[in-house]
């Protein structure tokens, strides 16, 4: 009998143990509460939630990897190693399990066989935010990610060792509850305690009932947090001052509210600013998957620097061989043009220095080739930290609306240009037809430069982007047009839309995609795209300065373009609606062409 009852004994504890465990599990699928579940969570039965959650690990185990790395072995619960909740106290915290949608930043892709009330939830949250918010909330908001430094940022030694403290300042408008969340939680988790000062949240007016009571209990028993509410809608760069104004870091990092911070993404940027107050520093801006939430990174290899075109629009370009040139390891910071804006950090009391933002600017745009211009000719550096990795979801669409019958990327373009691009502005007024508009009062921006006694621009361009093209090198700058038909070349040539077609429209005299340059290489260029033939049709190609399919020669006298390798003309069809590629004849009136500011004598 006495074995019997040690034996029952034993069971009871076994069934006990057990018990615990399932109930720390559903604990953790539930996060941190019935406030840390977005939507998703609030509109199905808890039930629902489980089944559902389960369907997608199921769905997901049969997908190939979106995110194409290998997420490691399966843990139903572990203690973190790194401590990724860490907190003043150093408590440690239960994993979240790795099987849960999204974890070590897995892609969720979502069974086919939706209902129709699921289906429109999943199009609803397209709908609000212009990525997949139903994916969101699957994910838990503590999710683990890869580590995508090189080995190289982890030596130690590498970083100093009093590194001075961040405040965080985080903007959004009616951003998603578990996306706003998540960025949250990945900069306190996986920032060391004694270097985040604060998280400066600044709410740009949102009119979303999670983001108002809702948002300030989920945040009220931590202290680094807090709220600074806007009166109105001020836009991004207005709110981005304001949290400056709130925020008493040592150091600002700024951050958009639909990112993901990876471990050790704040250490390497403190580093560079430590050792020098004038360097601004960027993280490599990884790729969160807006349909299926992956997490998607690259070696230092991979790393690409800011650059910007003549419309004054930011691009990403390869380490030019220059800047290569200055390095033993690709994770080793670099020199970067231009800054992306959205994710950086400064010295604050360089910031002020520079004149922050210019505060004519209004909602967004052009406030980052500002602060990129005047960081390099007003004595700082502007890099690239290949050892700090941030995560960014890449919405295709602006979800937000604003008042209409402003152009208000022009407007900041132009104060831009009128402020810090010397004469060079001049190529920036030929895309937009030299329509300035009402740009306002730049006087304090203008003695703001004189103050400070910053370089011109053509020290810039020599010393900092010497690779970009010059249009002033240009044999012809403006329309390509056909006078038989009235038409112009037409064609989009921002990087994601390279590859794509030209076309011909009615001419316009605004610039833009009728906006042409023409180099003595015989290039028909604008900015890093070229016209391209291959034998289909005639495309826009990044330039590659070999001439081979780009290389086009132009008769200023019978006002033929002639391709170079195929020895056919630039034709417009019989239609009137489409570039095509024939035998040359110069009686055709189809196949002339008059180039805008067309100077024979730069082709010597």
């Amino acid at each position: 009998m006495v074995f019997w009852r040690k034996k029952s004994l034993v069971l009871k504890l076994v069934v006990i143990v057990c018990t615990a465990w399932f109930t720390v599990a559903m604990l953790m699928m539930r996060d941190s509460g019935p406030a840390d579940r977005g939507p998703l969570a609030e509109s199905l039965h808890q039930n629902q939630i489980g089944d559902f959650r389960d369907s997608v690990v199921r769905h997901n185990a049969n997908k190939e990897d979106v995110a194409d790395r290998e997420a490691g072995p399966l843990i139903p619960f572990q203690k973190e190693e790194n401590s990724i909740e860490r907190r003043e106290n150093d408590d440690s915290v239960l994993a979240p399990p790795q099987e849960l949608p999204g974890e070590m930043g897995k892609a969720v892709v979502l069974p086919t066989n939706l209902t129709g009330e699921v289906k429109k939830m999943v199009d609803d949250g397209w709908l609000k935010n212009a990525f997949n918010q139903y994916a969101s909330d699957m994910i838990s908001v503590h999710r683990s990610l890869p580590d995508a430094r090189d080995e190289w940022c982890k030596e130690p030694g590498r970083y100093q060792k009093n590194l001075p403290k961040s405040s965080v300042v985080i903007c959004f408008h009616n951003e998603a509850w578990s996306v706003l969340l998540r960025t949250v939680h990945s900069v306190i988790d996986r920032s060391p305690p004694e270097l985040l000062h604060e998280v400066v949240l600044v709410d740009d007016f949102s009119d979303m009932d999670h983001l108002k009571k809702q948002l300030e209990d989920y945040w009220s028993n931590e202290p680094k947090v807090k709220i600074i509410r806007a009166p109105k809608r001020i836009g991004l760069i207005r709110a981005r001052l304001l949290g400056y104004e709130h925020a008493s870091g040592e150091v600002l990092t700024y951050l958009d509210s639909h990112c993901e911070c990876t471990t050790g993404w704040l250490e390497p940027l403190l580093d560079r600013i430590a050792r020098n107050s004038t360097t601004v520093v960027c993280p490599v801006i990884d790729v969160i998957d807006d349909t299926s939430l992956a997490y998607i990174y690259h070696d230092s290899a991979g790393v690409n620097v800011g650059g910007f075109d003549w419309n004054l629009q930011f691009n990403w370009h390869a380490v030019p061989q220059h800047e290569k040139k200055r390095h033993s390891n690709t994770a080793e910071p670099v020199w970067s043009p231009t800054m992306a804006g959205g994710l950086f950090s400064i010295n604050r009391e360089f910031f002020e220095k520079l004149g922050t933002y210019d505060d004519g600017f209004d909602i967004w745009g052009g406030e980052n080739l500002e602060l990129s211009f005047k960081t390099w000719m007003c004595g700082g550096t502007l890099e690239i930290v290949p050892c700090s990795h941030v995560g960014h979801i890449f919405r295709k669409r602006s979800p937000y609306k604003w008042r209409k019958g402003v152009n208000v990327l022009r407007r900041n373009s132009v104060r831009l240009a009128e402020v810090w691009l010397d004469d060079y502005a001049k190529y920036y007024y030929q895309r937009i037809g030299n329509d300035k508009g009402d740009f306002g009062d730049i006087s304090g921006r203008v003695s703001l430069r004189e103050n400070l006694g910053c370089k011109n621009f053509q020290w810039y361009l020599d010393n900092i982007y010497p690779e970009l093209f010059i249009p002033g090198d240009a044999v012809a700058n403006g329309e390509i047009a056909n006078p038989d038909s009235g038409s112009c070349l037409d064609g989009v040539s921002a990087p994601d839309n390279l590859n794509n077609p030209v076309g011909v429209w009615p001419c316009h005299q605004q610039g833009g995609n009728q906006f042409w340059l023409y180099s003595k290489t015989g290039e028909i260029r604008r900015d890093e795209g070229c016209l391209d033939y291959s034998g289909a049709e005639v495309i826009l190609y990044p330039c590659h300065g070999s001439k081979g399919n780009q290389y086009w020669e132009y008769d200023h006298e019978a006002k033929t373009l002639r391709h170079g390798s195929s020895d056919k003309c630039l034709t417009i069809n019989a239609s009137k609606t489409k570039i095509v590629m024939e035998h040359c004849n110069s009686n055709l009136a189809h196949q002339r062409w008059e180039m805008e500011n067309y100077d024979r004598s730069k082709m010597a």
